[in-house]
């Protein structure tokens, strides 16, 4: 209604100003109105073109993490597990064994095998064993965890020949350092028609480790357990405190990214075990309190993993394919990540650091997952279906262990996390190093930090879409250039073995060694 229109309908009687005054009135409500439905409008069409997009990447996640995918991960994992004849099994002693070996200061490399072991596990370790897990059960079901399992046993040989191509195939970037990754390995073992394909990984390996999930999911957890409690923040208004938990995230980063990987190596290799320990220890005393209930839990991981019942419509290939899914996202073996941390190993023997690579699977999926999936079934709050990632497992912690449970996790987790995020700023750093020079890496620490900050504001959804995209896409050269090269790797494996027989003729003077 307008100020004229107004106007033409007051009637001739003597209280007609009333009527003005009342029609003048209903003119400036209206008109005060109008920013508010605007900005009403504005922010339904951001959210539509959020939900669009989110909904275009959970599209493209189920193509690129369709069968061919599976099978590759999978099919190659077990593939190179028959191919060398079980080595990775039959070697276990000896990965454990090299772990306390000191670095020799004439080899080529930067980091010892623990602090290489110690920080690709701070790759892997954190939201993707806590928070993944259960991403994995809210959309897979409880059989999700035994595809887990399987993918983590094929893996234990897929990091294997992996990490040992990554010591044997080291390049200089153009700094003149040696560096190892899978785009160095497909430069230098595959040559120049390969190239296309390096570059191909360096840009999903640029995408695929920034620092979003992690951050995003710690930034839930503080909120939860701390701000919420505190009167911070509350469950509908938190934007504010999430954007200065992001700052002082971003802090903690640039002071350790300032140090390079020598530091990385230090804080990680004195952090990531204790903080697993810790959190065994935090899992145990939970599973401990409720061992009875332990052997259902794993009766409905076997039953749901062929069954797909937990899942919309019992479909056992999501089941399969979420399964697989979360588990590169926990162990990393076969997206290629990992064998740059372990490319940075000071050796000049490759196998020996493939043996070290193999411990990975075991102890990030194999045990602090399987730990992380006993506590959510247990509890039962995965069957509610209103909480998932971290908020899931807080919960479970929260039923179980009622007493401080959920703020020991978010200790926990925090460290771990932030490890992650510092190991991937390396990844990423490498990643463009190699694109663009090795030179002008070093500025990719400003670009990290607001990625740091982006994700403790961002949707969940969108970024878990995202990530999943990219670790495909780095799974496709990494595994590709691993089939081609696996004689290579089985040659060295073959000759690593020999010295090491004719030198040490039984296990106790290995032990001695």
């Amino acid at each position: 209604m307008t100020t004229q229109t107004a106007v033409d309908m007051i009637p001739p009687v003597d209280d007609s100003l009333s009527v003005v005054e009342d029609s003048l009135s209903v003119v400036e409500d209206s008109t005060s109105h109008l920013g508010v439905e605007d900005s009403i409008s504005h922010l339904g069409v951001e959210d539509s073109i959020l939900h669009s997009i989110e909904a275009f990447l959970t599209q493209l996640v189920g193509i690129v993490w369709g069968p061919p995918l599976v099978v590759l991960l999978v099919g190659g994992g077990l593939f190179f597990l028959l191919y060398s004849r079980f080595i990775p099994y039959r070697h276990l002693w000896e990965s454990v064994r090299l772990l306390t070996r000191p670095a020799q200061q004439e080899d080529p490399g930067q980091l010892s095998h623990f602090q290489a072991l110690s920080t690709a596990l701070s790759g892997t370790l954190g939201m993707g064993n806590v928070a993944g897990v259960a991403i994995a059960i809210a959309m897979g079901g409880p059989g999700a965890i035994f595809w887990m399992w399987v993918s983590a046993l094929v893996g234990i040989a897929t990091k294997f020949y992996t990490c040992t191509l990554a010591v044997m195939y080291r390049g200089k970037d153009s700094a003149g350092e040696w560096q190892g990754g899978p785009m160095y390995v497909i430069r230098e073992g595959l040559g120049r028609h390969w190239r296309p394909l390096a570059y191909f990984f360096a840009v999903a390996g640029l995408c695929g480790t920034m620092p979003i999930f992690q951050i995003n999911q710690l930034t839930q957890i503080v909120r939860q357990t701390f701000a919420i409690p505190l009167g911070l923040a509350s469950a509908e208004s938190h934007f504010a405190f999430d954007l200065i938990a992001g700052l002082v995230f971003a802090s903690i980063v640039l002071i350790v990214a300032m140090g390079r990987l020598q530091r990385l190596g230090r804080v990680t290799s004195w952090l990531v075990p204790a903080m697993v320990v810790g959190y065994l220890l935090l899992t145990g005393a939970v599973l401990a309190a409720n061992a009875d209930a332990i052997p259902a839990a794993f009766a409905l991981i076997f039953q749901d993993a062929f069954t797909g019942s937990a899942v919309a419509g019992g479909a056992v290939g999501a089941v399969i394919i979420t399964g697989i899914r979360r588990a590169a996202f926990s162990n990393e073996a076969g997206i290629g990540t990992e064998a740059m941390a372990h490319g940075a190993a000071k050796t000049r023997e490759p196998v020996r650091e493939g043996l070290v690579a193999m411990l990975g699977p075991i102890i990030d999926t194999l045990i602090v997952c399987t730990c992380t999936a006993l506590v959510i079934l247990i509890s039962g709050v995965w069957q509610t279906g209103d909480r998932d990632g971290i908020g899931l497992t807080a919960a479970a912690f929260d039923v179980l262990f009622p007493y401080g449970g959920s703020v020991l996790l978010t200790v926990f987790v925090t460290l771990l996390s932030l490890s992650t995020v510092m190991t991937f700023w390396y990844y990423g750093s490498k990643c463009l190093g190699f694109i663009v020079g090795a030179e002008y890496q070093h500025h990719y620490v400003w670009f990290y930090v607001l990625l740091v900050v982006i994700g403790s504001v961002a949707s969940l959804g969108l970024v878990v879409s995202l990530i999943d995209i990219m670790y495909a896409l780095m799974a496709i050269p990494t595994m590709t250039a691993t089939l081609v090269l696996a004689p290579k790797v089985n040659r060295a494996a073959q000759r690593y073995f020999s010295q090491q027989q004719g030198r040490l003729p039984n296990a106790a003077a290995a032990c001695k060694e």
